[in-house]
């Protein structure tokens, strides 16, 4: 078949795939890889040599990194550093040493198991930037977390390099190693001048002589030649491409840059995905079918959890997590450059890494489809699970706020009603406020410690701020954020314990409820008279206990630092109380006699 035929072919099998899987809500790439596999030497057998069309298509992966290069000034690019190495490097990492030992435990040797630990541990940066361009996800912060991963499995190429000849059973060629990484700090460093002090000039006399097809022919000289530079020392062609974008992302050539090279890139970055549809050995497919799907989804699970893992302990948000997670869960293109020298230097054996790459490639062509899975499915199910956002408060504001809208908060606000004084209620859940909108309350679902939201509320014209919350720590940093922003707003306050109660005096909260006490002191009284104790009598036992216990507390928050002194307070106040109420007894009885004095 000639060079016009296949090209002819590889067109018009995008033209009526592609279509296809994006009517579907498929997206574009997993309708380039199906249409590889479809007319691929394991598919139709249209075309019979994948690899030869999978090391020119690479040159659409290059494009794309330049373009993303391009994007990124220096400055932003140094902004990048801590999620680049800490994120990146912690992926990489983890996921390299857990799948290792792994492999190590299925039967592989020391070595041969790093080289697949690590090898899998690397993501297709092709298949994820370009679906994450398609959705227009790049600047997202989840975006952001990913392109960092992958810079730095880009940056890891240099190392991983360098240490297959030490991990060779020869051993003779340990020195090389260390030679290639020295090697590849001279490439980097060589693309970082010569965008410096060449390109830019270079670039300057094409623009002012040249015409707009020399400027485009230069702009491609420019990708490939940064290429070529770590292609020649066995490095990422990609990693040089998008060094010399970044480069070149403060110059005044930037737009024009990329509006030369966008095209070329759509349609080899398309050809790529094809040429990895054809490169899946169907046959070794067709006979360990069990083993290649088990090790491709234990792939996407294993990595997945491991980098949802990292992402949230890097402070991630949850949803961004899982997003990056399904994202990076493939194996990558980098994967059979490894597993090929590892090949050569002998540290796997033919089958095993025949193995692997098909692995990575089920792995690849699984990718887009679990995107749309969690898009459609697991994404849309989260979000009907998530809050909806804080409401927006406007209009006049009202003379009392109350915080927190629960049995405590409800009950004020119906005495409030009740006197014609209106107020604006407002409660942290979603649940409890939809629940008393159906009974005609009107109230806001949103977090009262939060300085807008008051300010929007009128705070500063408010008479009393009604501190109603019921978790202990939300209604503490509320009654600072209204003390610091709103220190003329008086607070009345509802203490579950005496020790909320303490720690609301701390922030100079002075008119405080307990929310139990007077209620447990009714019951008192109650009990008191069922036992056989007149009513009169009951009910000045219970006040005496609440004088007291009124001022002991006064006492007990002087002491509050010193645990034996409130503990001998404490011992000390029940004795006076139970003296309290025995004279109180004693003056009862005196009343009673008859000629005792009134």
């Amino acid at each position: 078949m000639s060079f016009l035929e296949q090209a002819a072919l590889f067109l018009g099998t995008a033209v009526l795939v592609v279509p296809l899987f994006r009517r579907l809500k498929l997206g574009g790439v997993l309708g380039y890889l199906a249409a590889g596999a479809l007319i691929g030497p394991w598919g139709l057998g249209l075309i019979a040599h994948a690899e030869t069309t999978l090391h020119f298509a690479e040159l659409g992966v290059v494009l794309l990194l330049f373009l993303v290069g391009l994007e990124l000034e220096p400055s932003r690019l140094w902004a990048l550093r801590h999620p680049v190495f800490g994120l990146g490097g912690a992926q990489v990492a983890l996921t390299g040493a857990v799948a290792t030992l792994i492999a190590h435990g299925l039967g592989l040797s020391w070595p041969a198991a790093a080289v697949a630990g690590f090898g899998l541990a690397m993501s297709s940066t092709a298949i994820v930037l370009a679906w994450l361009g398609e959705r227009g996800e790049l600047s997202s912060p989840a975006g952001r977390r990913a392109f960092a991963i992958l810079l730095f499995q880009d940056l890891a190429v240099i190392p991983l390099i360098a240490l297959l000849p030490l991990l060779s059973p020869d051993g003779e060629d340990m020195g090389n190693g260390w030679l290639a990484a020295a090697k590849g700090l001279a490439a980097i460093a060589v693309v970082v001048v010569g965008s410096r002090l060449v390109m830019r000039p270079v670039l300057k006399l094409v623009a002012k002589f040249g015409g707009r097809e020399v400027f485009t022919a230069a702009a491609l000289l420019v990708v490939i030649g940064a290429a070529l530079v770590m292609n020649a020392i066995g490095l990422s062609m990609s990693l040089g491409a998008f060094l010399a974008g970044v480069l070149l992302a403060d110059s005044e050539f930037r737009h024009e840059l990329e509006a030369d090279v966008e095209p070329f890139k759509g349609l080899l970055m398309g050809l790529f995905f094809m040429a990895v549809g054809m490169s899946a050995n169907l046959s070794l497919f067709a006979a360990q079918p069990l083993a290649v799907l088990g090790v491709a989804a234990g792939l996407l699970a294993l990595k997945a959890s491991l980098t949802y893992g990292i992402a949230r302990a890097a402070g991630t948000a949850n949803e961004d997590a899982q997003r990056v997670a399904v994202w990076l869960a493939q194996g990558g293109e980098f994967a059979f450059v490894l597993f090929t020298a590892a090949l050569a230097e002998r540290i796997l054996d033919g089958p095993t890494a025949q193995f692997l790459v098909l692995a990575v490639t089920v792995s690849m062509l699984l990718a887009p489809l679990t995107f749309v899975v969690h898009e459609r499915f697991l994404a849309r199910w989260l979000e009907q699970r998530r809050p909806p956002e804080f409401d927006l408060i406007d209009g006049p504001g009202n003379p009392v706020i109350i915080a927190g809208y629960g049995r405590y908060g409800q009950i004020v606000s119906r005495v409030l009603r009740m006197a014609g004084v209106p107020f604006t209620a407002i409660d942290v859940s979603y649940q409890q406020v939809d629940f008393v909108r159906r009974f005609g309350n009107k109230v806001y679902y949103g977090d009262a410690s939060r300085v807008e939201l008051l300010e929007s509320a009128k705070a500063r014209d408010a008479k009393l701020f009604v501190l109603a919350i019921d978790d202990v720590d939300a209604s503490l940093k509320t009654a600072a954020v209204v003390r610091k922003h709103f220190p003329a707003l008086p607070i009345l306050a509802r203490a579950r314990n005496r020790v909320h109660l303490y720690r609301l005096r701390d922030l100079g909260v002075e008119a405080i409820e307990r929310e139990t006490f007077q209620s447990s002191l009714d019951t008192a009284r109650q009990a008191l008279v069922a036992i056989g104790m007149n009513s009169e009598q009951a009910a000045r036992a219970v006040a005496i206990f609440r004088a007291h216990d009124v001022g002991l507390l006064d006492l007990q928050y002087a002491v509050r630092q010193d645990e034996q002194q409130f503990i001998q307070t404490t011992a000390q106040a029940a004795a006076q109380l139970q003296e309290l109420f025995e004279a109180d007894v004693r003056e009862a009885a005196r009343d009673r006699k008859p000629g005792s004095e009134p």
